[in-house]
């Protein structure tokens, strides 16, 4: 379970008699995450989402991802306000630690994404982008191409080797995608981690955008690759429904440039590249018997090599 540190029931009875959304009735622990700790937490007023920042995130950068919310959710995007405590904060310590208490949104995350629910994600992203472009701060993407580039290098081949025997031979290919990046493309301040499970539905209907903790400036395309990326592959293969209805989606609410299109296929690489970065540094930093699913970056090689190959059929 996603909560490393344990609260009891006084504990958090006073914290959330910080905040005007009335008296605790109950609080439950949430498995999902494994950088916070999570509980759903109701009160006589209401269902909210209380988070304990333990890593991987800088409270100092909490006054972007907590504004960011407040700023989407008054532009009627569909994301989760911030609930300021009793002095106006969007966040507080307790017992050392950053917490914040957040909207609580209904939903589900899909598993087997149709292409009805792609679409609406599309359209979800896209008022994402045009909604930040007026947020009056600035993040910048520390997980660009270059970032994760360090990162494997760090790993280094022989480590990569020792996951799969394949997984080096990026490295040259990650160096081109480097030097050839585009860095002229439309921006935004965009979400850049949005897989299934950080997107609430109701049917077909996007009820709520979470995990807003790698949120940055950067381009807006980039970030609807990265979407594409981790939407459009279930059991690993490529949907080409879902692709098609993800595009779509997003160009009836922010119709892309010839720019932006013509980089779709690098910039899909690039989102691939991330992801295999990551997942090679979270394997090799897991013990061999901690109780955690290690994720295998090859499954993002994979889709790299997709890229690569179908250029931009992969996006009509």
């Amino acid at each position: 379970m996603a909560v490393y540190t344990h609260l009891g029931a006084e504990d958090l009875a006073r914290l959330i008699a910080e905040y005007d959304v009335g008296e605790l009735t109950s609080a439950k622990g949430i498995a999902e995450g494994i950088s916070n700790s999570n509980w759903l937490i109701e009160t006589s007023r209401g269902r909210y989402i209380l988070t304990m920042y333990e890593r991987r995130i800088d409270t100092a950068q909490l006054p972007f991802f907590l504004g960011l919310l407040d700023h989407l959710a008054a532009n009627g995007c569909a994301v989760p306000a911030t609930i300021h405590d009793r002095s106006g904060a969007g966040f507080r310590q307790f017992d050392g630690k950053a917490v914040a208490l957040i909207e609580f949104l209904p939903g589900v995350s899909p598993t087997e994404p149709t292409a009805g629910q792609a679409e609406a994600v599309g359209a979800a992203l896209a008022k994402v982008h045009l909604a930040a472009q007026d947020f009056g701060m600035d993040r910048a993407n520390d997980l660009a191409p270059a970032d994760t580039l360090a990162v494997l290098e760090k790993c280094g081949e022989d480590a990569l080797a020792g996951i799969d025997p394949a997984l080096p031979d990026i490295l040259p290919r990650a160096r081109a995608l480097v030097a050839g990046w585009p860095t002229d493309l439309p921006r935004s301040v965009i979400h850049s981690d949005l897989f299934p499970d950080n997107v609430l539905m109701l049917g077909s209907k996007v009820s709520g955008m979470i995990d807003f903790y790698f949120a940055c400036n950067d381009a807006m395309a980039y970030d609807l690759a990265v979407t594409h990326a981790a939407w459009c592959f279930p059991g690993g293969t490529f949907a080409p429904e879902l692709g098609k209805a993800l595009v779509s989606g997003y160009e009836k609410v922010r119709p892309l440039g010839e720019d932006e299109r013509e980089a779709l296929p690098l910039l899909a690489q690039g989102a691939c590249q991330r992801f295999v970065a990551s997942r090679a540094e979270d394997w090799l930093d897991t013990p061999a018997d901690a109780h955690v699913l290690r994720k295998d970056p090859m499954d993002f090689v994979r889709r790299w090599d997709f890229y690569a190959e179908k250029g931009a059929e992969a996006f009509s």
